[in-house]
């Protein structure tokens, strides 16, 4: 095939030579334009309709900023030309194919079948028509793979470009976009100088990603820049409230999650059908997720840790009022991935003047944020009513520290 361009409003025009093209054409591929990226997030955010698709492009182009990049600025890691070449072609497959392994609505689909998307990944890059596309511009299913899954014996700084744990390219592409399309600013951060600070580091006598120490500030928008998404979009209450019913719906739709086991079957269902299908069902659930109806409404949330006590308590007390109505959504993330208790754990090296730190000494800004960030909701099944009577129980426990307030 020709060599395309395709525009992106996220990083401009993105070049793709002629067997990357095909690659692209292969229907495992085409089937991203039909996966939201966001999931039901556009039920909170409109304009959030996003594909992973996009998102597939998007990780290639800015993995090869970045790969370009650490090529410029540490060359004795890359060998010759032709070394770096391969390796670069490496890296772009595997990014364009990283979330091939996705089924409808993304996470909310893997909790109802119980597979890991990697594991379907595994399967698709092993199918004729992707072996083939990837042989045809001399990248190696199983090297892709690798980087993808995370591999111990894959390419050390190919493997954290694309599947982490701090700097990978998914991730850099993805708090961009989602940013734009949702309109969240705070989601945004300094691409262009995280990029350009990029090194390849030795660390215990083994190359790794890092930054330079320049860097750090852009670092630092990066880290914030995930917690305010986290915040603001992918725990977002209407989100999160959708998403549990839509769990229900799938279970409906598939009371025999292994029957889904054959990758035929998976890669037959997509955003789009599971939202046709929705159409035969008649129960609350799915009128929902059609009309975009409240099914659960939000009694309180506590994000931060020391609220733990009153989560709990206002649970114990909505729940001796309405029983299995009340759902109680507790997420948590690592903003910045730590050495947690074994030296060989994955963190972000800095470089400054003759040595390398962990980012947690070069910035004390990442070291607050490092760690897990919690968010706990409280949410209740039922008309308006039941919703306020729900939030005024919350209030009155909260507003006495914590404690049921005496009757």
């Amino acid at each position: 095939m020709r060599p395309k361009r395709i525009y992106d409003p996220v990083h401009g025009f993105i070049e793709l030579d002629g067997g990357e093209v095909a690659l692209l054409s292969v229907p495992e591929v085409q089937r991203l334009r039909r996966l939201r990226q966001l999931g039901l997030a556009y039920l909170a955010y409109p304009s959030a309709e996003h594909s992973r698709f996009s998102h597939a492009l998007g990780a290639l182009a800015i993995g090869t900023r970045a790969f370009d990049a650490l090529r410029l600025h540490s060359p004795e890691a890359f060998g010759s030309a032709e070394a770096a070449e391969r390796r670069r072609r490496l890296l772009r497959a595997a990014l364009l194919l990283h979330d091939v392994g996705h089924g409808p609505f993304s996470h909310a689909c893997e909790a109802v079948l119980g597979v890991r998307h990697e594991l379907r990944t595994e399967a698709i890059l092993h199918r004729a028509d992707v072996g083939a596309a990837l042989a045809a511009i001399d990248v190696d299913a199983d090297a892709a793979l690798g980087l993808i899954v995370g591999a111990p014996d894959a390419d050390p700084v190919l493997r954290e470009l694309v599947s982490g744990p701090n700097l990978d390219a998914d991730r850099m592409d993805y708090l961009l976009r989602d940013a734009y399309f949702t309109g969240v600013t705070g989601g945004t951060y300094d691409a262009a100088q995280l990029i350009a600070s990029l090194r390849v580091l030795e660390v215990d006598g083994r190359p790794q990603l890092g930054v330079d120490g320049r860097g750090v500030v852009a670092l630092e928008s990066f880290v914030l820049a995930r917690y305010m998404m986290f915040a603001s979009v992918y725990f977002h209450h209407t989100t999160r409230a959708f998403e549990r019913v839509l769990n229900e719906v799938l279970a409906v739709l598939w009371p025999d999650p292994r029957a889904l086991d054959a990758i035929d079957e998976f890669l037959a269902w997509d955003d789009f059908r599971v939202l046709d299908d929705l159409r035969t069902l008649d129960d609350e659930n799915a009128r929902a997720l059609r009309d975009r109806l409240t099914v659960y409404g939000l009694a309180a949330e506590f994000n931060a840790e020391r609220d733990l006590h009153a989560f709990e308590r206002c649970e114990t007390a909505l729940r001796v009022r309405w029983g299995d109505a009340v759902w109680a959504d507790s997420q948590e993330q690592l903003l910045h991935r730590l050495p947690l208790g074994t030296a060989a754990a994955p963190t972000v090296r800095v470089r400054l003047t003759g040595r390398v730190v962990d980012a947690r000494q070069a910035s004390d800004l990442i070291a607050k944020l490092s760690g897990k960030a919690y968010w706990r909701k409280l949410f209740v099944r039922g008309d308006a009513t039941t919703v306020e009577a729900a939030r005024a129980i919350c209030a009155d426990i909260i507003g006495a520290g914590g404690h049921a307030p005496v009757a």
